[in-house]
């Protein structure tokens, strides 16, 4: 195999996992998992995060694999879809700066793996709208190893969840969220960027034609 495609296939995947790591964010949401299961038996703990990883691997896919099939059924453009992803991140992002959270608290403790920890806390908006961009930056190979890959290492921190708070604290917490959050923005304003260049050089083409 050619070592320039793998070393090219690495990097892509790199930047992939890498990219989708901190939207979904897991040391920053640490001390809201554990907030939510501070009164639930390690055993029943270990469970629902077992569910939350199941749940969050299967909502990614099934958006990596029907992604373009919905923008396609509602007719919104690949360029469109990156201006209004970046927005969204972008959206994330700031409220991230500000409240040091992009999620609400939650007072149930009634299916904790999928509702709210699978979904909206790993899987949110951001995550999503990363999957499907990524499929079209890069390929389904990537996407499908990016997804396994972040949602494997999120199992791991969530598994010591416990150590890891101690070592971080709630401070230490908040401020990797907010440096995620600078990150999230620089990936929010890139994909603004990608998707006005595209319909840029559509209208400087129009233009040569017109002429």
């Amino acid at each position: 195999m050619d070592f320039a495609f793998v070393l090219n296939f690495i990097l892509q995947l790199g930047k992939a996992i890498i990219a989708l790591f901190i939207i979904v964010d897991p040391f920053g949401n640490i001390p809201i998992f554990v907030g939510l299961t501070e009164n639930v038996p390690d055993i029943q703990r270990k469970k629902i995060y077992n569910t939350a990883i199941i749940v969050g691997v299967i909502l990614l896919l099934v958006f990596a694999f029907t992604g373009q099939g919905i923008l396609t059924l509602f007719g919104v453009s690949f360029p469109s879809f990156y201006i209004a992803g970046g927005i969204l991140l972008l959206i994330v992002s700031i409220r991230i700066l500000i409240t040091g959270s992009m999620h609400e608290n939650y007072d149930s403790v009634e299916s904790l793996g999928a509702v709210p920890i699978a979904i909206p806390l790993l899987v949110g908006p951001g995550a999503i709208t990363t999957t499907i961009l990524d499929l079209q930056i890069y390929d389904i190979t990537i996407t499908v190893l990016a997804v396994v890959s972040v949602l494997a290492l999120t199992w791991i921190i969530l598994r010591h969840i416990n150590q890891i708070y101690k070592l971080l604290g709630k401070t230490g917490s908040l401020v990797i969220a907010r440096v995620m959050a600078l990150l999230i923005a620089a990936i929010a304003v890139q994909y603004i960027l990608t998707g006005v260049t595209h319909f840029g050089n559509l209208a400087t083409v129009a233009h040569f034609i017109v002429l």
